[in-house]
This record gives structure tokens, sequence and C-alpha cells, in this order.
């Protein structure tokens, strides 16, 4: 998601290769990509994964592509002439502009980015109804044109992103009524500072068959512990660049927990990202766990995740802490008011 904007398209290959070399093939990308979203940078990192794809030479069926369309939003009116909605045009239209910058003919997986309907999302943690909206696209009308284009071939399957467990149910029911395939996969944010997931969601995903893809497992970086004690995020950081996800950081128990899990990992002989990254693979509701960096050198760190033992021990102390911190976003400073 950084690919067009923070990082170049050789950058991009680079990451993709040191990838590809250590076991990686499922590729996640959308067509609001890279951010900070806007109209000059959209689509850079479809055409920075198309690019790879053609001068590598990997067949194609042995990458697998995951993309996404945008929700509701009123402002990326230039994306396609208006507000963004998931409406069955709209569905149609993105997928048909995805494949052309990826320069192919098939998604594996197509995800809707957030929801037409109001819920909370992107730190949010409150349903308000007052923000409820009239006029919804209706689950069925998602899944029927989902379906459509798996008939058509131009998509293998779809899923979720940024859903409720509500959205989870409602939209199998809507495409059992439809005659669709339903949604195969739900991508929301989780990590071992937001574990708000295991409430609900993990049990209407096991109910309906539905896998789960946690996305920012790192915490858009803050459980690598590289914010610890700083007043200010480091200049061209995620969180310099989403200044008040670095404010909400700051004023809460976040940073008291952080240091907890780098002990953790200190004690373990690994960096205090391969246990974050380690913990999101090794819950039993977790398919495949998406990852990003914007270097080689954070890539090849991130990835040694994937190679820790889980053990006893690790959950165990992993708990402790969460049970003392169990919503560490949302807890003020201790002693701070």
């Amino acid at each position: 998601m950084t690919w067009g904007n923070q990082n170049t398209d050789e950058e991009a290959a680079a990451q993709l290769n040191l990838a590809w070399d250590m076991g990686v093939n499922f590729l996640d990308t959308a067509e609001i990509y890279p951010v900070p979203v806007s109209e000059a940078t959209q689509g850079a990192t479809d055409r920075a994964i198309g690019k790879w794809l053609k001068h590598s030479k990997r067949a194609r069926d042995e990458v697998i592509i995951a993309s996404k369309v945008a929700g509701y939003n009123e402002r990326f009116t230039w994306l396609r002439g208006g507000p963004t909605r998931v409406t069955r045009e709209q569905i149609h239209a993105s997928v048909d502009a995805s494949l052309k910058r990826l320069g192919v003919e098939h998604l594996d997986l197509l995800q809707i980015h957030w929801p037409d309907r109001y819920v909370p999302m992107f730190g949010t943690v409150a349903y308000d109804c007052s923000k409820e909206r009239a006029g919804s696209v209706t689950f069925e009308e998602q899944a029927r044109a989902m379906g459509e284009l798996v008939s058509s071939g131009k998509i293998r399957a779809w899923g979720l992103s940024n859903e409720t467990p509500l959205g989870v149910s409602q939209f199998v029911h809507a495409a059992t009524a439809e005659g669709a395939p339903p949604p195969v996969s739900v991508q929301n944010s989780y990590s071992l500072l937001d574990r708000r997931d295991e409430v609900g969601l993990v049990e209407a995903m096991r109910h309906h068959g539905v896998a789960y893809l946690p996305y920012s497992p790192l915490s858009a970086g803050v459980l690598t512990g590289k914010y610890s004690g700083l007043s200010e995020p480091p200049e061209s950081s995620r969180l310099q660049l989403f200044d008040s996800y670095f404010d909400r950081y700051a004023s809460t128990c976040a940073p008291e927990c952080v240091d907890c899990y780098k002990e953790i990992a200190f004690n373990h002989g690994i960096s205090p990202a391969a246990l974050a990254i380690a913990f999101c693979d090794s819950r039993p509701f977790v398919a495949s766990t998406v990852i990003g960096a914007t270097s080689t050198e954070q890539l090849e760190i991130n990835l040694q995740g994937f190679g820790v033992k889980w053990t006893d021990e690790l959950e165990a102390e992993i708990a402790r802490i969460h049970n003392y911190y169990p919503d560490p976003w949302r807890m003020l400073v201790r002693g701070g008011g």
C-alpha cells in the first residue's frame, strides 16, 4: 500500500523478489492504493505489481492476487465520477480497471474494502446510530454482482474487509438468496493491541466457514517499538503521515503495553515485530496474515515472524499482558486522568 508513494517501482520489485524467495505468493492490493489516498497516485500500487509480474515472468497461477473495491466515500469523486459506492455498476467498473492496471485476466480474491453502509472503523470503537445512512446498497445487490464476476471468470472468489459480525452473516445469507457463492474471507485490523474481533466476529466466521486475514499486525509499526519514548513520530514514518494516529497512541496506555511486549520478545531472542506477527499467525482462526514494509530490510525482519515457534510459554506471557491491558488503544495513560 506504499508502492507508488513512499516506494518506487524498483523498490517494490525488490521487495516482491525478496518476498517470493522467502515463500510469499499472496499479494494484497486495492484500487485506491497507495496511501495516503490521492488522485495523483491512485492505482500506482497496482501498476507496480503489474510491472513486476510482467518482468519477473512468474506464472500467473503461481501468484495469488487479492484486490479491493472502495466502499462508500463522498470525497473520492475522481475515482468513478462521483462518490464511491458498492453498487453493481461500480463493482464491475472497479474490477475492469484493476485488471487493466495489473495486466491480468482475473483476480483470485476481490474484497469490499469497507462497507457501503455506516459501520465504525479505522480507529472508531463505538457504534453511533446517528451516523446511519439511508439508501445503502443492499447486501443482495453486492452479492449478486460478486456472483456475476465469479461466473464471468474475472474473479475466483470474493471477500469482505473492515466488516462486522452482522455484515458477515448478512452477506452469507444474501449470497445464498441470490444463488451466488458466499464470501470466503474477512480482512480486518488485528494485532496484539487490537483484539476486538475475537469477540463476536470469530464466532460468526467459524459458523459461516469464512477465513480471517488480519491486516496491520504491527499496528502501523507501533509494535516494532520504534516509537517508544518519542514525543513525535519520525519523518516519513507511518505515524507521521497519519498524525492523529500518533496522538491517539501517545495519549493511551499503548506505549506501556508495547514496552511489555518488547520485553517478552527480547527475552525470547526475537524482534518485537517477529513476536507481533507470530502472534497473529498462531491464532487458530487466521488463514493468512497481511504484512507490509517500506524497505527490504523491514520486510526481511517481518517475514521472520512466520518462522517463530509458538509455545505455551509465549501464549501465557502474552495473556498476562493482555489481561492487564485488554484494550490499550482506549485506556488512558495510567495516572494521566
